[in-house]
Order: structure tokens, then C-alpha cells, then sequence
């Protein structure tokens, strides 16, 4: 569906808007609506470079834009979608030269402008990461935003100083995205992981992903204790609510929760202790207005630091655009296993 370059003799034959289907959410006082229409290249938002989206993958806050009353999406119409791959169709930057594969993450997609629930989308060039040979876009859209926030939480645990030397990883919410990514990616690195799920029929998943061993939701007994047992050497908290508190008062002296999900809640009821008790850091994790430099750099390690044989497991299903509103339930009621992929041209 590329274009011919001003000038070109067939430029006649493509006067036309380039027109594609595209998953859009409409809103009407407080209700959402979502459907799946057409839209033309010309519907879409002032940007350097044009892509052709491959793929895309559903998210927690993809699901959260649906929802009344929500404080995510900043406007509507609206197509959600906060992360894309795919190869470049058009480019004024001099930085990406079509047919390139690329992959769109993070900033304002899918919230404040189109995002990847489309066959096409048109954002800045400095929201575009290139992606490696070793990276196809169907791979690169299995790790995505789950396995980049997995690599920075990994990174920010050693640069705290955490070696597989120190003993047990917890990771919370295993099975969801993050989780499932976080834990492939530290037993790739020689961590001893300890995957925590509230899901009893994903315990060989995450075996299969590298857990040396899976425990329930609540991984620790409740005793009433302002401190628990020291356990864990780090935690890559994916969940929040309880499940953060409870991973701050079982971490080992020294150690640190690299924390990234609100999934079960945005509250945090905690005391000081852990902190100036057991020395105990919190990190959080951000991917959305992560610098671009820093984006690219870590995609750039991520074909080294992925376990990219254990991306199909992760791979929960395939879907259409048609498919999305009842995926986008089921992932705001965690009923989710890795990764929903969609591919928005069929």
C-alpha cells in the first residue's frame, strides 16, 4: 500500500487516501463506544514517519482507555493501542527510509493520539525505534512494552547491586505480561526465581519459562508483623495493592522491589520499617516517558538479554480487531495468561 514519490508517473492511480481498518473508540457523555471502521491516512495525526503496523499486543491500560470515567485517554475518537511493530511506509526524517522495521512504544500512543489498533499509524521520529535483524516485528511485539519493563526492572535491581549470588527472585503477577517476561528474563541471567501467581493451572508455564519454583498470590503468611521473614534478595513487583507491601516486608536487608503494575490497586499500605529496618530500596519503573535514547539502547541489548526461544510460549493468542473488546475485558479481570497479540490488518 506504499505510495509512489511525488512525481512519479503512477502518482495518478493514488490520489486516493490509503484507507485501512482501525479499532476506534468513540465517546457520547460518559459512555464508550468501540467499533471497528475505516479510516484513511489522512485521519490520522501530524507526524515524520508513516507505519504500516504488523503488530500490536494488548496492555493493562489499552483495557483502562475503554472504561467510564477513566483518566488515561485524553481525548476521544480514539484508537488505543500504546505500543505497535511494523515497517515504515513513509518517512520525512532522514533517520528511517521505508520498509524499515520498526517498533512504536510508550509516549502519547494509544492515549492522546492513534494508536497501534490500526493497520496504519503516523507518529514522530523520536518515538521510532529500529529494530535489530535478530528482531522480527511478530517477536519484537511478544516482548514489547511487557518484556521492556521486565529489562528495566532487571536492570535497575543490579545496578542496586543484585547478583543471582544473593539468593531468590520473587516476581508477583507471573503469569501476566510482565510477569511472564521477568521471569524468562531472569532465569536467563542465573537468577533463582520464585514466581508468585494466584493462577493454579499456569505452575507449569512458568516452569517452562525458567521459575525454579511458583507459589500462590499471598506468598507469605499474613502473621500481623510489622517485618516478615527475610526472603527475597529483589522483587519485580507487576502488581501493586497488597501484593507490593507484603513483597517490602519479606525482602532480605539490603535488597530492593523494582515495581511497575497497579493491577491489584494503586494504593500502597506500608510502614517505614523495611526501609530504615532493613535498608530496603523501592524503584520504580516507567516505560512510558522513557527517553529515547535509553529506549533504543535497551531494544538494541534486548536480542542478547531475551531468551528469544521462549517468546512463542509466552504467546497467549492471536486475534483480529474484531476480537479485541472481549480481549480487553479479560484483561481487566486478569484473566489473561503472557501476551494477547493483534494484527490489525486481519
Amino acid at each position: 500500500m506504499r505510495r509512489p514519490e511525488p512525481g512519479d508517473s503512477r502518482a495518478a492511480l493514488y490520489s486516493e487516501p490509503v484507507r485501512f481498518p482501525a479499532y476506534l473508540l468513540s465517546k457520547a457523555g460518559e459512555v464508550i463506544r468501540p467499533a471497528v471502521v475505516e479510516l484513511a491516512d489522512t485521519d490520522l495525526p501530524p507526524g515524520d514517519v508513516l507505519v504500516r503496523v504488523e503488530w500490536s499486543a494488548v496492555n493493562f491500560k489499552d483495557a483502562m482507555v475503554t472504561r467510564p470515567g477513566n483518566r488515561v485517554a485524553r481525548g476521544f475518537p480514539l484508537v488505543p493501542g500504546v505500543e505497535l511493530a511494523g515497517t515504515v511506509d513513509e518517512s520525512t526524517s532522514p533517520d528511517f527510509t521505508a520498509g524499515q522495521r520498526v517498533l512504536v512504544q510508550g509516549y502519547d500512543l494509544g492515549v492522546a493520539r492513534h494508536g497501534g489498533f490500526a493497520a496504519y499509524a503516523r507518529v514522530p521520529a523520536d518515538w521510532v525505534v529500529p529494530l535489530l535483524d535478530a528482531l522480527s516485528c511478530r517477536t519484537a511485539a511478544i516482548i514489547g512494552l511487557a518484556g521492556l519493563t521486565a529489562l528495566m526492572s532487571l536492570r535497575r535491581l543490579v545496578q542496586h547491586g543484585m547478583t543471582p549470588e544473593d539468593g531468590p527472585v520473587l516476581v508477583t503477577g507471573a503469569s501476566g505480561g510482565v510477569g511472564s517476561a521477568a521471569v524468562a528474563l531472569l532465569a536467563n541471567a542465573g537468577f533463582d526465581v520464585v514466581a508468585s501467581t494466584g493462577k493454579t493451572a499456569e505452575h507449569d508455564y512458568l516452569k517452562s519459562l525458567g521459575a525454579a519454583q511458583v507459589v500462590g498470590r499471598q506468598f507469605v503468611e499474613d502473621d500481623g508483623r510489622t517485618l516478615g521473614p527475610q526472603l527475597w534478595a529483589g522483587v519485580v513487583d507487576c502488581v501493586g495493592g497488597t501484593a507490593l507491601a507484603q513483597a517490602l516486608r519479606t525482602v532480605r536487608y539490603g535488597g530492593a522491589v523494582a515495581a511497575s503494575g497497579l493491577t491489584g490497586g494503586n494504593d500502597l499500605a506500608t510502614t517505614v520499617y523495611p526501609f530504615i529496618v532493613r535498608g530496603v530500596a523501592l524503584l520504580g519503573i516507567d516505560t512510558v516517558a522513557t527517553p529515547i535514547a535509553e529506549r533504543r539502547a535497551l531494544w538494541t541489548d534486548m536480542a542478547e538479554s531475551f531468551p528469544l526461544d521462549r517468546c512463542e510460549d509466552m504467546v497467549n493468542e492471536e486475534i483480529g480487531l474484531e476480537g479485541l473488546t472481549e480481549a480487553l475485558d479479560r484483561v481487566l479481570d486478569a484473566a489473561v495468561r503472557g501476551r494477547i497479540l493483534v494484527n490489525p490488518g486481519g
